[in-house]
């Protein structure tokens, strides 16, 4: 029976490990987005930037285009790679729907 417990928090741990990852991932994603359009178009002199919608260039792509690039790949992140499990115990809800039944 403690068996059976721990094999379930460990699941649960697995996919928690995961998942943190994948968020990590994320992290550096937007890091590396941010750091390579803001060092790499921003390290020009000021006379020489290209403006897009009245922004310098190195801005509108790590601030602007960045933060909504990385609301779209947090959005898929969670509606396809991130796992819905519950966070009570089995046995917990086993025990309350019996007494809910008697």
């Amino acid at each position: 029976m403690m068996r059976n417990k721990n094999t379930k928090q460990e699941w649960r741990f697995a996919v928690a490990h995961r998942e943190a990852l994948i968020g990590c991932g994320l992290a550096v994603i937007n890091f590396l987005w941010w750091f390579g359009f803001a060092y790499g178009l921003g390290s020009k002199p000021p006379e020489e930037y290209s403006y897009i919608l009245g922004f310098p260039a190195w801005i509108f792509f790590s601030l602007i285009f960045g933060t909504i690039l990385m609301f779209v790949l947090v959005y898929l992140v969670v509606k396809f790679l991130l796992t819905d499990m519950p966070l009570d115990d089995e046995e917990e809800n086993s025990k309350e729907d019996e007494a809910m039944i008697q």
